[in-house]
């Protein structure tokens, strides 16, 4: 099952930053966009590992 969530990306001179509106605490920053939407995949990815471990 494939589940889809929300990104909000900006940004703020120098620096690309954004956040998974779905999922408190997943948020980023880096200074192009490609590096900021990986990392927010990553860190999505250990957010919803960490949540099932944690039930």
């Amino acid at each position: 099952m494939n589940q889809t969530y929300t990104a909000v990306i900006k940004q703020d001179a120098d620096w690309w930053i954004g956040w998974i509106e779905d999922v408190p605490g997943v948020n980023c920053q880096e200074s192009s966009r490609e590096a900021l939407l990986q990392l927010l995949r990553e860190t999505l990815i250990e957010a919803i590992d960490f949540n099932r471990a944690e039930q």
